[in-house]
């Protein structure tokens, strides 16, 4: 089974930033298209950001546009979302995720596995 685990999550005050990272284990030496998503309470699901299985290609919501940013550190088999300047609406768990099957690549592709979420709050 495909694994994925989040981490660096936390609470920031409004305009502070996170680095993230999402670990991905099961698959060794395979890269796959990766998604960022997020998911607040009350609201549906919300794709952020996604990378390209070489990093070639970033995708973002017009919501993060200019503050988020994605990288891959394939040796690494770890993708690295960074939050800058967060706002209180970025409050949300957000999970990462990624797309095994099909070629293509982007924020509406239909991921398949998914990591346990890390809660963000920014106050």
């Amino acid at each position: 089974d495909v694994q994925l685990v989040e981490s660096g999550g936390g609470s920031v005050q409004a305009g502070g930033s996170l680095r993230v990272s999402c670990a991905a284990a099961g698959y060794t030496y395979s890269n796959y298209c990766m998604g960022w998503f997020r998911q607040a309470p009350g609201k549906d699901r919300e794709g952020v950001a996604g990378i390209s299985p070489g990093g070639g290609s970033t995708y973002y919501a017009d919501s993060v546009k200019g503050r988020f940013t994605i990288s891959r550190d394939n040796g690494k088999n770890t993708v690295y979302p960074r939050m800058n300047s967060l706002k209180p609406e970025d409050t949300a768990m957000y999970y990462c995720a990624i797309k095994t099957g099909g070629w293509a690549c982007s924020l509406q592709a239909d991921f398949n596995y998914w990591g346990q979420g890390t809660q963000v709050t920014v106050s």
